[in-house]
């Protein structure tokens, strides 16, 4: 489960990195990982302060249906 999560962030942190640098640069990997870094870092930051009220908010939507 973890190796998809992973997976799916090396993916993404590739298909950006790609913008910056070319794929056969020497210190793509580096970049790479420095961008899949910051991702994750913003994952984690949008998840430790996700607003209450939107948490609220979403479930009395899903307890109306």
């Amino acid at each position: 489960m973890i190796s998809w999560a992973v997976r799916a962030l090396l993916i993404v942190a590739g298909a950006v990195s790609s913008w910056f640098v070319g794929k056969d640069a020497p210190g793509f990997g580096v970049i790479q990982m420095m961008v899949a870094t910051l991702l994750l870092a913003l994952i984690v930051s949008v998840i430790a302060f996700w607003p209450e009220r939107w948490t609220h908010l979403l479930n009395r939507l899903h307890k109306s249906q």
